[in-house]
């Protein structure tokens, strides 16, 4: 810039100098527009060097309405800085206030609107829930923890859940204390991280057998030479894109990297400049992010090299507000999102490989609090109008659960937009549990978003059990034409599946023999398994299978008709009995009295 000053001063000088002396010379007259050009280059450059362009300058936070929000969801009233929400493309999962215990909402994605005050929930856990993680490689299992001192993995049915929930899959008892966060393998499947107040940090293989688990597979933390070590109680986690480091922030502040296999403490950053609360990996940039406050209790983020955590690489001072910040990164495009927690505003950022690392893009804004967020993910997302985030913000003061997308406007609207959807992680493990802890590491098995397009698993299929649940996360079985029988002409594969998802769903629910529940017939084992194909939901103990026939449809419908029928006569004759009870009670009343 003081190039240009100077050359700008030159012109003019020169100028002065012809218009005064009147000579017109061809070589000054060179040398003037040889000036005149460098003057226009570098204020080209200057303004080149202040403006940055990007295809998501413009994206645009777009809330849902009340009509497809949750409404009426009694969000929970814990005060830890967790999420508590969850969602992916089948489900969203929300922690609900709860007296007596603790439990959680799950709705299918689409229950939008007025949610009833009694509808079922997931409530097995005796404290309240502090965190839940739907399984990334199986949309029909979550994972809850609880005050409690329990971790536990619950099947939710294809349909939903249609009556309270409270017999989970798997119970991991391994904790003494609350149990406060819990997080997903990204690429292995069946294994669960936990972090608890006893200062544990264990690692969980939940395809072992029975249904509690008592022994993790791996400790990746405990306490050794201090009891209680400020280094082991956890804020946050969050694993690397392979799964083979594990970045945590700890009570003392500080960001640590591990060797989640071995627990060894591979990295530490200073506590001087920076106190850190949360903390992510920035998949593609080999970095970290970690978001926190400065010394003067400033709200801060600030970037490290994930093998030196001696100095970061950037810092910068957002507000001098309380509430926790939370990231969320968006590899694909490489977006960076920060919502506070009691905040009404996201702020968007776009992080690059070089310096300055990190740049501004715009905020949301809004007036209603936000307690917690759930993200979708990518694979959830609605691609034919440009969405490249969503999440689902917890506004306690109104009971809502919000869905906000995040969307890149463009011209043409309805098609597939290849630059917006690169090939993203899915919903398929790259390797086993095993495999994982005998030392092998493999990135995310991608997909493409783009509708209708098939990518094949690099990876060699493995010969591991695989869940019931997790082979019907899409399925749809078909009717028959009359009476909705199906017949054992057009029994298929997904219709045998669907039988086999219920009835896992239901010895899970009830880990007994057959002979012990006794709504079901004792041969029930050899009976045809088309006719269970026509239920849309699972087969409670007190509940009869259904009807194979025509005619037995046709008593089951008389049979209804006749309950229904007494039952309206008993509510017409409720008047008459209400009065006959109240007259007993009064001469009950009078007996005592002249007994005593």
């Amino acid at each position: 810039m003081q190039s240009c000053i100077n050359s700008s001063a030159n012109v003019e000088a020169e100028g002065g100098r012809h218009g005064s002396g009147g000579y017109t010379g061809g070589g000054c007259s060179q040398k003037s527009a040889a000036l005149q050009s460098e003057q226009l280059y570098c204020h080209q450059m200057s303004w080149r060097s202040s403006f940055r362009c990007s295809k998501f300058r413009h994206v645009f936070g777009k809330p849902a309405t009340k009509e497809h929000s949750y409404d009426g969801v009694p969000i929970t009233r814990s005060v830890h800085d967790n999420h508590y929400c969850s969602a992916n493309p089948c489900f969203i999962a929300v922690v609900t206030e709860c007296a007596g215990g603790g439990s959680f909402l799950v709705l299918p994605i689409h229950h939008t609107g007025r949610v009833d005050p009694q509808h079922p929930r997931v409530c097995g856990h005796s404290g309240r829930v502090l965190d839940v993680k739907w399984n990334p490689f199986d949309d029909h299992c979550i994972a809850s923890c609880s005050e409690d001192c329990t971790v536990k993995i619950w099947d939710i049915p294809v349909c939903g859940v249609q009556q309270n929930l409270t017999k989970a899959r798997k119970t991991l008892i391994g904790h003494s204390r609350r149990v406060g966060l819990i997080e997903w393998h990204p690429t292995a499947e069946n294994l669960l991280l936990s972090s608890a107040y006893d200062y544990k940090v264990l690692l969980w293989d939940i395809s072992q057998v029975g249904a509690v688990i008592r022994i993790p597979v791996q400790v990746v933390l405990m306490p050794v030479h201090h009891r209680y070590p400020s280094e082991t109680l956890l804020l946050s986690v969050s694993f690397n894109s392979d799964g083979s480091r594990l970045a945590v922030s700890s009570k003392d502040r500080r960001v640590r990297v591990l060797d989640p296999r071995t627990g060894k403490i591979l990295q530490v950053s200073s506590s001087k400049s920076h106190r850190a609360s949360k903390v992510l990996y920035i998949a593609g940039l080999k970095m970290l992010l970690s978001t926190g406050s400065s010394p003067w209790n400033h709200r801060q983020i600030v970037l490290w090299d994930p093998d030196d955590l001696s100095e970061p690489l950037y810092e910068e001072d957002l507000d001098g507000s309380a509430g926790v910040l939370f990231p969320f990164y968006d590899p694909d495009t490489h977006m960076l999102f920060l919502a506070g927690k009691g905040d009404g505003n996201i702020r968007y950022y776009e992080l690059s490989a070089e310096k300055p690392y990190i740049s501004f893009l715009t905020e949301y804004r809004s007036l209603l609090p936000q307690k917690g967020l759930g993200v979708m993910p990518k694979r959830g997302l609605d691609v034919s109008v440009c969405e490249v985030f969503r999440f689902y913000r917890l506004i306690a003061v109104k009971d809502l659960v919000e869905p906000l997308s995040m969307i890149v406007p463009r011209k043409e609207s309805g098609i597939f937009q290849e630059d917006l959807y690169p090939m993203t992680a899915g919903n398929q493990a790259a390797m086993t549990a095993q495999e994982w802890l005998s030392g092998i590491n493999r990135g995310p098995v991608l997909m493409s978003l783009k509708p209708g397009t098939q990518v094949a698993n690099p990876y060699p299929e493995t010969p591991a059990e695989k869940g019931l649940v997790r082979q019907l996360s899409n399925l749809r079985f078909q009717m028959g034409p009359a009476v909705g029988a199906v017949t054992g002409t057009n029994l298929d594969f997904m219709e045998v599946a669907f039988l086999e998802e219920q009835l896992a769903y239901q010895y899970a629910k009830y880990p007994r023999d057959l002979s012990d529940l006794s709504g079901w017939q004792p041969d029930e084992t050899q009976i045809p398994l088309w006719m269970y194909c026509c239920t849309p939901h699972c087969c409670e103990p007190a509940e009869r299978p259904p009807p194979t026939t025509e005619s037995e449809l046709l008593q089951a419908f008389y049979r209804q008709q006749d309950e229904i029928r007494g039952l309206k006569e008993q509510l017409n004759k409720k008047d008459v009995r209400i009065a006959q009870l109240e007259l007993e009670i009064k001469n009950t009343r009078n007996n005592m009295r002249a007994t005593f």
